[in-house]
């Protein structure tokens, strides 16, 4: 089990890096956002890359951010009916739940998407609008997101199991490790 924990950790490090790097694009999309609205209504100028940018940028922010946002327990759940149940019914619940749904869809997606992704990077998809960006690298993010995802989904099927069999406290805050 102290494997599976350390893998678990450095799983959960990733995320919270690539996490802490997409909490950046927010103000950078937000601000490419006020420079797209100011340029477009203040000076009657347009550009098909920087609105492309926002887009891909604002992509981006959910396709990396679902692992970090499953880490920190950011994810939608219904927590009235949830929060009532003992912490270990809790732990059964999340388990089953990223076996039967979390990483089947997550899998299922990389499956899909990774051809396509492909195919987009050997052709060198451009975007069909005047000065529009590559399609791409944005394409690729979309596996990328789902396998950061799919990882994150393995770190906390362990810490459950972990929980489940004695050797993790978990709490609201922080796991800790008891044995």
């Amino acid at each position: 089990m102290r494997a599976l924990l350390a893998l678990s950790r450095a799983i959960d490090a990733l995320s919270e890096g690539v996490g802490r790097l997409v909490v950046w694009l927010v103000l950078l999309v937000a601000l490419l956002s006020a420079g797209n609205a100011i340029m477009r209504y203040g000076f009657n100028y347009s550009s098909n890359a920087y609105l492309e940018a926002q887009w891909y940028m604002f992509s981006l922010i959910f396709l990396l951010g679902g692992a970090y946002a499953l880490k920190h327990n950011a994810h939608v759940r219904i927590d009235l009916v949830f929060g009532r149940f003992s912490r270990r019914t809790q732990a059964w619940i999340d388990l089953v739940g990223t076996l039967l749904f979390l990483l089947p869809m997550a899998l299922g997606v990389i499956y899909l998407a990774w051809p396509w992704a492909m195919n987009s990077l050997v052709g060198r998809e451009m975007s069909p609008d005047v000065g529009g960006l590559p399609r791409w690298p944005i394409k690729l993010a979309l596996p990328l997101g789902f396998a950061l995802l799919a990882l994150q989904g393995i770190s906390e099927l362990i810490k459950r199991l972990a929980f489940l069999t004695g050797h993790l406290e978990l709490s609201e805050e922080k796991e800790e490790v008891v044995k």
